[in-house]
């Protein structure tokens, strides 16, 4: 139990935060306002990928006294359930009506009962974390109904952009394709970059799933992260990965796929049908929270410039709210992603070769069910560089380069 004078010393010397003036501020702010005060505000994202940050320029746009807490803090280790009455009363006697913002929350036992008595108090709270099934289901158990949730992702293209001070074409895309979007990587350079996203790596493997989950080893789940950074949009079953990668059970590769998606580091896109059956027991195609992390750490020497422009065209998407599908009949034809209002292949470089494949894909998930009432889907071919209008079947699809595309 922490002695009231510690917290007394937390709140009036809080842990110090990135300067301003070494801020970029995020083109993705959610939407907290006014009228949602009563709700608390919750940014879940990867270690590392501006989290705290965002937090800050949140803070700095609201009105009003405010204090934030961060709960990585060395001197709240330990903090429990038991701590909340003596917190809450020293926030009481130093600041009776300011708002509370409380950064990385998984670290304290029954968070979600702080962040609820904090809400009944009357006072506005924002949080952050990174796990994203520990935040889903406690905000799920006991802020129901009170809670607005914000994903928040390393630097989009634009923005890696301003942070560089480049201007957008081909080559700066295959810098971001290759280099990414946490800052602290683009800051250090290329060479050093590279193994702060390693170390990157080993940190969220051993503090966030091996030690939360009390595993006995890191290597089996070190194997499954490489591969699946290594191998962005490929549709992989946990049987196949298990036999492949020589992992101990089927049980256990899907628990640790489950791991490493709470912890931010994949995504996971599901296949586009209209059956429920199909949609839940296909394999789902996963990618990288950021491709600089994948290229840091994937054992490949020649990177596929086609699939990390698929997977900075999912993050895109998933930045702008859209939750993506792929399509696909299987040896037949298959679409990359598929919104209620485009289908989107990509690729390096539309060429002889590969065009009747990709258009193809285009044309079929055009057909599909779900797009908006009255609207036919965009057809989409996003490319390193190219820019074209093609008509396919009567129906237009246009090809456009991915540095004018992303975002």
């Amino acid at each position: 139990m922490l002695l009231r004078e510690t917290l007394e010393n937390v709140l009036s010397n809080p842990a110090p935060t990135l300067s301003v003036e070494d801020e970029l501020t995020r083109h993705f702010q959610p939407a907290w306002k006014p009228a949602m005060a009563s709700h608390a505000l919750a940014l879940t994202g990867v270690r590392r990928c501006g989290k705290s940050t965002l937090q800050g320029q949140v803070r700095r746009g609201i009105k009003g006294e405010s204090v934030t807490i961060n709960l990585e803090d060395t001197r709240l280790y330990g903090m429990g359930p038991e701590d909340f009455p003596t917190l809450l009363s020293v926030l009481g006697a130093r600041h009776p009506k300011a708002a509370v913002y409380l950064d990385e929350v998984q670290e304290v036992l029954e968070w979600e009962r702080l962040v609820r008595a904090l809400l009944d108090a009357g006072r506005r709270v924002c949080l952050t974390g990174s796990n994203a099934s520990l935040l889903s289901r406690e905000m799920g158990s006991k802020l129901t109904g009170r809670h607005l949730s914000h994903e928040v992702y390393p630097f989009s293209f634009q923005e890696h952009l301003e942070f560089t001070g480049q201007k957008a074409g081909a080559a700066v895309l295959e810098d971001y394709l290759r280099r990414g979007g946490f800052a602290a990587a683009l800051r250090a350079g290329p060479e050093q970059g590279a193994t702060l996203l390693r170390e990157l790596l080993r940190d969220v493997v051993h503090r966030d799933i091996v030690t939360r989950h009390s595993l006995r080893t890191a290597r089996p789940l070190m194997i499954l992260a490489l591969h699946l950074l290594a191998h962005p949009g490929q549709p992989l079953s946990l049987q196949a990965l298990s036999k492949g990668l020589g992992l101990p059970s089927v049980a256990q590769t899907g628990r640790m796929v489950e791991y490493l998606q709470d912890a931010w580091m994949i995504l996971a896109v599901p296949r586009f049908s209209a059956s429920f059956k199909q949609r839940v027991t296909s394999p789902p195609k996963y990618y990288a929270v950021d491709t600089g992390l994948a290229a840091a750490n994937s054992p490949n020497p020649t990177p596929d410039l086609g699939r990390k422009l698929e997977n900075a065209v999912l993050l895109a998407l998933r930045r702008a709210g859209t939750a993506p599908a792929f399509a696909t009949a299987p040896h037949e034809w298959e679409c990359d992603f598929v919104t209620p209002t485009q289908a989107i292949q990509c690729c390096a470089r539309l060429t002889p070769e590969n065009r009747v494949r990709e258009l193809r894909g285009l044309l079929q998930a055009a057909a599909l069910a779900g797009a908006v009432k009255g609207k036919t889907r965009e057809l989409l071919v996003v490319t390193l560089d190219q820019e074209d209008t093609l008509i396919e079947e009567g129906q237009s699809v246009r090809i456009i380069p991915g540095w004018k595309w992303l975002d």
